[in-house]
This record gives C-alpha cells, structure tokens and sequence, in this order.
C-alpha cells in the first residue's frame, strides 16, 4: 500500500483469506477484488457484470485505498474467483467483524432495544438465492443459515449449507462460532431438536423454540396441557398472560401470550436441556370481514415471562421482512445469480449502520451510496 492510499478496517477481517489462484498469475490481488465487490454491492451493482463496469467508472476511488495497478477483473474473472474461494475461512472473517461491530455498540437500536427488556435476541434462519445454483455445473443453489441480532439488526454470522434439509446440522457448527453468553436464540420449528437445545445451553445462552409436527409427542403434550388449562382457568397452574393489538391497513390481529414455568412433568417426559417454561401464543387476524385463529406452541429454558414471549416471538418473525425481504427487495436477491451471499450480508450491514445514522430508509442509503463516492466511502468505513 502507498502513502496515497488509505486503509479500510473491514479489509482487514478478511486479509487470512487464502487466494485459490497461482500465486504468480495473480494480477488482481483479493483485497482489491474484496473492495471492488463490496463497493458494487452497497452502490447497486446487480452481478459481476455491473460489478466490473462500476469498478471502470469508478476506479480512481478504488485507488484511494488499494493501487488496482492492473485495473479491475472482468466479470469472467470476478466468477471464478468467487465460486473457488474457501467459504469457510470467509465465513469466520465475516463473523470475527460482525462481532466487532456487536461488541462496539455501532448499530443502532430496534424499538425494542433496552436493557430493562432482558436478553439479546438472536435470530436463527435460512435463506436460499434461488437463481444461484447452476445445474449444468451440478452446483447447487447457495443456502445460508444467518444469525441475526434482531433487535440490532445485524447479520451476526452465516453458514453455508446444500440445502434447507442441511440447516439442522448447520445451525450447531454456526452457534458454536458465535459469541452468544446470555442471549435469547430463537429458531424455527426444523430447529427445535435437542443436540440444537444443548449447544445453546453450553454456550451460555437460552432458547425458545416453535413445537410443530417434527415432535409429535412434545406437541401433543403441550396442545393437552393449554386445552385442560384454559378451559378451567388455568386452577392447577400459575399462568402468566400478555396481549398486544395491532390495527393497521385494515387489518386488526390480536395476540394473546400465556407462558406456564410448572414444567416437571414435562421435563420428566421429555429430555430438553434447561427446560424452564412453555408458553402459548394464539394469533387472531381480522381482515375482510374474516377472522382467523392460529396457535403457536413454545419451550423455553428462561423462566416463565409472558411479555417477553411476545417479544422474542415478533422478533423471530420479523426475521422474515427486516432481513429476508431487505435482501430480496433491496439487493434483489431471489434474482441473483451470484454466489455472493457473504459479501452482500456485510454490505446489508454496513448500510444498515450508515441509515441508522443519517435516517433515511435503507433503498435511499443505497442510492446515496452509488450517486455519491464521498459518501461511499463513509459507507465502507463504517463512520459518518
């Protein structure tokens, strides 16, 4: 690196990357190809076609930071590079600087952010980019297994998997890379196993976790239960009870939350690491004219807490629109043909930090970022 050139912290996560290429064909070092990715992604570039086109126009910026003295690779060469790198080692650079992110405090706080409304909430979910995969090639479309800090609304990590049949044993190896002592980790129902319940609880965190039809017993046990309990007023137990309303574009749901911790007799029946509570919660949506019931069945290891239920619960779900639909919506992610999932997650979170600073919605901060290089380059570093 020149005198002329700056250096960019996040790069530096990712400087132990290995490169697959021969050494001495090397025209285009990582880092660079690192940078240039990375800058298309947060300024809108859809591919490596756009990639590579927005790293010509835009190459004495790139220069600040890295020399670029053979220009930028083509999109040709940004694919190839891409499909041969080692996954796993950016995988564990992209949680090393998450958790620096995590630890520093710089996202800014969801409106359920604050100490007096008890653990961190870490979110559990995969994500397939379905247009990905290659069937030619037999390469299968990229599956991810995120972690997200729900109330932060950071990526934490991300695992690959083949598939969504896969995410069961890929959530264990992605929690046991995270740094999780004292958080709430919810999960969807293909997660509710018990090797995941233990790997939780030897991290030093809690879980709630949906019971469906993947633990017929369990389910049964606990739709007995709630159906006895509320029929007589819940008399042979203490039950702890919330509700929320939301009334908004013509649709009304009411929520009801009971969360029970008299649990021994569950915990004799069913061998759950730390079962503290279970908990119930019953969805009533009007919209139309029409109403329409639907019950969601819970354990726990924290102790009975039926606010907190509520809370943990709408987090998980807003999983599905505060990631989920950001990357399909704003980095057109079911479109994309690249397998560029780890790169667009830090710029997701990038942005995400740069929009919880100035407050402008995040389609506007990705603009920002592509109609202006000195804002960029506020984006990249990560400061206003």
């Amino acid at each position: 690196m020149t005198e002329e050139t700056q250096s960019v912290a996040l790069l530096e996560y990712f400087s132990g990357i290995d490169d697959p290429r021969q050494a001495g064909k090397v025209l285009y070092p990582l880092p660079e190809v690192m940078l240039l990715v990375l800058c298309g992604e947060v300024s809108g570039a859809d591919g490596f076609v756009e990639i590579a086109r927005w790293g010509e126009m835009n190459l004495a910026f790139l220069r600040r930071f890295l020399p670029f003295a053979h220009g930028v690779p083509s999109h040709d060469a940004l694919t190839d590079l891409f499909n041969a790198l080692d996954h796993a080692a950016f995988r564990d650079a992209f949680i090393a600087w998450a958790q620096s992110l995590r630890g520093a405090g710089q996202a800014a706080p969801g409106p359920e952010r604050g100490p007096e409304r008890g653990p961190e909430i870490v979110a559990v979910d995969g994500k397939t980019s379905r247009r990905s995969g290659d069937r030619a090639k037999g390469r299968a479309a990229l599956h991810l297994v995120s972690a997200w800090a729900s109330e932060r609304r950071l990526v934490l990590g991300q695992e690959a998997v083949a598939g969504k049949e896969n995410e069961i044993v890929a959530i264990p190896r992605l929690l046991e890379m995270l740094e999780l002592d004292g958080a709430l980790i919810t999960i969807d129902a293909m997660g509710c196993q018990k090797a995941i319940a233990r790997t939780i609880r030897g991290k030093g965190a809690d879980y709630l976790l949906p019971v469906k039809d993947n633990q017929p017993a369990l389910r049964q046990d606990l739709e007995l239960f709630f159906a006895e309990q509320r029929a007589c007023g819940f008399a042979d137990c203490r039950a702890l009870v919330h509700q929320t309303v939301d009334n908004d574009h013509g649709r009304l749901e009411v929520r009801r939350h009971w969360s029970v911790g008299d649990v021994g007799w569950l915990a004799e029946r069913h061998d759950w690491a730390g079962l503290a509570s279970i908990g119930l919660i019953e969805r009533e949506v009007e919209r139309d004219g029409k109403t329409e019931i639907t019950s969601h069945l819970y354990i726990s290891s924290l102790p009975a807490d039926a606010v907190l239920l509520a809370r943990a619960a709408r987090a998980h779900w807003g999983i599905e629109n505060r990631l989920h639909w950001v990357l399909d919506v704003v980095f057109h992610d079911d479109l994309c043909r690249l397998r560029t999932g780890f790169v667009r997650h830090i710029a997701l979170n990038l942005l995400k930090e740069a929009k919880a600073r100035h407050k402008h919605s995040l389609k506007v901060t990705r603009k920002m970022a592509a109609w202006a290089t000195d804002y960029l380059e506020t984006v990249i570093r990560g400061h206003p």
